[in-house]
């Protein structure tokens, strides 16, 4: 259910995708839908949180067990790309539809990025001494990481020569030469 609703609501956007459309795709009936959604808002939030678990999946794979913070980072950021490249519905969801209703959707994009941004301090606070360069600009640099990496990906989206790995190289050479930390 949630693929074919994501495919939906990707190709027609929320305003446009109907339950109707989604339930016969799926091959079921549209109140058994609500049976489990309770409403198109809800189906779209669970189509969400599977795109957000799965992104929360792939980088923290890619980085777990890396000793070197430079190529936890390459890892990490790589694994986005791909991931915003290869699920380009997903991605479309986390970042296109949620803006576009009600304060628990905005919850949700804004509960994605958190995620994000979590798991990046974390990362940085196992390669770096925050005592030496501080908490605040452990944070403040995930949150940048995360910006950027979000807008790269909407930019990569118009450049389909971008790849995945020329998109990671391009943030590595503008991240990690600008973090300008210093390794433990």
């Amino acid at each position: 259910m949630l693929e074919v609703a994501e495919a939906v609501f990707a190709e027609r956007g929320f305003a446009a995708a109907s339950m109707d459309e989604i339930a016969e795709r799926v091959g079921v009936s549209k109140p058994m839908l609500y049976e489990y959604f309770n409403s198109k808002e809800g189906l779209l939030l669970a189509c969400v949180a599977q795109a957000r678990a799965e992104l929360r999946e792939v980088t923290e794979r890619a980085v777990a067990g890396q000793t070197d913070a430079r190529e936890a980072l390459r890892r990490g950021l790589r694994a986005f790309f791909v991931f915003a490249r290869e699920r380009r519905q997903g991605w479309s969801l986390l970042r296109h539809e949620l803006a576009l209703i009600g304060t628990s959707a905005s919850d949700a994009l804004e509960d994605t990025r958190r995620q994000q941004t979590d798991l990046i301090a974390k990362l940085m606070a196992q390669y770096f001494d925050a005592g030496e360069v501080g908490h605040l600009l452990l944070e403040a640099t995930a949150e940048l990481v995360v910006g950027a990496c979000e807008r790269l990906a909407i930019w990569c989206e118009q450049h389909d020569e971008v790849t995945p790995d020329l998109a990671t190289d391009l943030a590595m050479e503008v991240l990690w030469t600008g973090l300008g930390l210093r390794a433990q």
